[in-house]
């Protein structure tokens, strides 16, 4: 099963084709094709290979499903003794793909 590692939204994810995804909200429509071409380390038939930083010539092809928010997340600052609490909370925007093709050269 062929495979890549990406890096998008200052995070990386081994990505296969077919697989569902979350990643740091990208500026693409819902149905939109994208093309993800920080590709890090592609394995596949013809064995493993790793860029130095990217693979040249390889990318990863994939459709955006959904634009929607993450799980809220609780922040909560405090001080003992001296009656400081500070509670907010935070979520996140992020974008739903779904893995079609990794291209390679």
């Amino acid at each position: 099963m062929p495979f890549a590692v990406v890096q998008t939204g200052g995070k990386q994810h081994r990505v296969e084709p077919g697989q569902i995804i979350e990643v740091e909200k990208l500026a693409a429509d819902e149905g939109a094709t994208i093309e993800l071409t920080e590709v890090l380390l592609v394995s596949d038939d013809a064995g493993i290979r790793q860029g130095n930083p990217w693979v040249e010539g390889t990318k990863v092809v994939a459709t955006v499903l959904k634009q929607t928010r993450a799980r809220k997340i609780i922040v909560f600052k405090y001080k003992p003794k001296t009656r400081y609490r500070k509670k907010s909370g935070h979520r996140q925007w992020i974008t739903r793909v779904q893995v079609q093709d990794i291209v390679t050269a």
